[in-house]
């Protein structure tokens, strides 16, 4: 699927901008702490709208600041 390019969480950067631990994160979005892990990693294979939309709620961002889009040709 990575000839189309691919998404990237910038979760773990927004975490450290924003000076909130995991675990505060985990709580005031409530997740659990290994799915914030997850989400740092860019382990994740499908994205969850709701989950998304608790990150960005909890962090008090935009969605542009949580993802991004790589193009297949700059993906490499």
């Amino acid at each position: 699927m990575e000839q189309y390019g691919k998404i990237i969480i910038k979760l773990d950067e927004l975490i450290k901008q924003k000076g909130i631990s995991k675990n505060k994160l985990s709580h005031k979005a409530e997740m659990q702490r290994t799915q914030i892990n997850n989400y740092c990693k860019n382990s994740i294979k499908r994205l969850d709208i709701d989950v998304l939309s608790r990150i960005c709620s909890a962090l008090d961002c935009k969605i542009e600041d949580l993802l991004e889009f790589v193009p297949y040709k700059n993906a490499k």
